[in-house]
């Protein structure tokens, strides 16, 4: 096994210096991937599954969350929403929050098309909506711009800072690029394309803890005033500033508002359990064997709000999960790391968010089919909103 791993660093130093400093700037580090290299290394693939699956499930009991842990979402056109309203609408007018949309991966499951510039709707794509939902906020707040981020990624940076230019976005709308890696054969060694150059990925939406705190943008928002962070997926139009959400969440003591729904007939994603001393979102395949996740009747939307103090200085520790590919025909494994991780790390609260009709909070588009068949849906909640007009 130790002959491998000397191969693989050898393999690493041997990178053609463009792609190693490509590498450097987005925090890639080779002795990262030596580590986690280690556990493909040796035995066969049984046996690398078996310890895959041991490290990634939690030890320890494992429970279903209390009713009263899952806040319901305000109503709308009670006294309580507005109060929260009116909190959420006043932090956003001082300038106290920034929006942070995940634009990031490979481009892969829209047929290599950079899904943020894919057309959602006629004449709008999904940049276009998110754009349009700022400038409404803005002019519902009181005309100070919110801060708009987007993780982008190597495969999507380029083409969606050129759509903001065509756009003529503000200086409040930026980008900040996610991590770099590069993938591995099943036996640890460096996977290469056909052509003989390293194969290179994302690695996961886990990365935006670190990039944006490479980038200057969250450091620049807190000197400023700023105090939260909503965080959602491009592709989840249903993900809007809420004012009586952020209300609900600057009152709370949590430092992580999760977003999470009913489940509907299919679905699976990450759960809140408590695990490990805290109420946390677990993916199933981290729940110990035998544990029935349809206990829990919701699953987490990718949805959070932060705060930004919290999400600058936080010590997550996180988990790098194997993930196999197929790329060029053949078998290749990248290592990723998950977003709601953060629930592990900071004290969270969640809240339970409507998914049907012009109130949808979770309205996901994960290729052309389901855009398809959530067209009348997105448009919608794209018009109750401010992105249509």
């Amino acid at each position: 096994m130790e002959g491998r791993l000397v191969q693989l660093r050898r393999e690493l130093q041997e990178i053609d210096p463009g792609l190693r400093e490509r590498l450097r700037v987005a925090g890639f580090e080779d002795e990262w991937l030596v580590g986690l290299a280690g556990s493909l290394a040796s035995g066969t693939d049984e046996e690398r599954a078996a310890r895959r699956d041991a490290r990634n499930r939690v030890k320890g009991a494992v429970t279903v969350p209390r009713h009263d842990e899952l806040l319901a979402a305000p109503t709308w056109g009670t006294p309580e929403s507005e109060h929260l309203a009116a909190l959420g609408d006043a932090a956003i007018a001082r300038g106290e929050l920034a929006f942070c949309v995940m634009a990031g991966g490979m481009a892969t499951r829209m047929g290599g098309v950079v899904k943020a510039l894919v057309e959602a709707l006629d004449g709008h794509s999904f940049l276009d909506l998110r754009l349009a939902e700022n400038e409404s906020v803005t002019r519902r707040t009181g005309g100070r711009s919110l801060p708009l981020w987007l993780m982008t990624s190597e495969a999507t940076d380029a083409p969606i800072r050129e759509a903001l230019v065509t756009a003529k976005a503000g200086p409040h709308v930026q980008t900040f690029p996610q991590g770099l890696s590069v993938r591995l054969t099943s036996e640890g060694a460096l996977f290469r394309h056909s052509n003989g150059h390293p194969s290179t990925h994302a690695t996961g939406h886990g990365d935006l803890v670190d990039a944006v705190r490479r980038s200057t943008l969250l450091r620049t928002f807190r000197k400023a005033g700023g105090k939260y962070v909503w965080i959602a997926n491009l592709d989840n139009v249903g993900a809007t500033v809420d004012p009586a959400i952020l209300g609900a969440f600057v009152a709370s003591n949590a430092d992580v508002m999760v977003e999470v729904c009913d489940k509907a007939a299919g679905d699976r994603g990450g759960i809140p359990v408590h695990a490990e001393g805290r109420l946390q979102v677990l993916e199933e395949f981290r729940l110990p064997a035998g544990f029935d996740a349809s206990q829990v009747r919701v699953f987490n939307t990718n949805t959070f709000l932060v705060r930004a103090e919290a999400l600058e200085t936080a010590r997550v520790q996180w988990n790098w999960f194997e993930v196999e590919k197929t790329v060029d025909g053949k078998q290749a494994i990248q290592f990723e790391r998950l977003l709601q991780e953060l629930t592990g790390a900071l004290a969270s609260t969640y809240i339970r968010v409507p998914r049907h009709g012009t109130t949808s909070r979770f309205l996901p588009v994960k290729d052309h089919d389901e855009l398809a068949r959530r067209r009348p849906e997105i448009e919608g909640v794209a018009r109750s909103r401010g992105m249509l007009v």
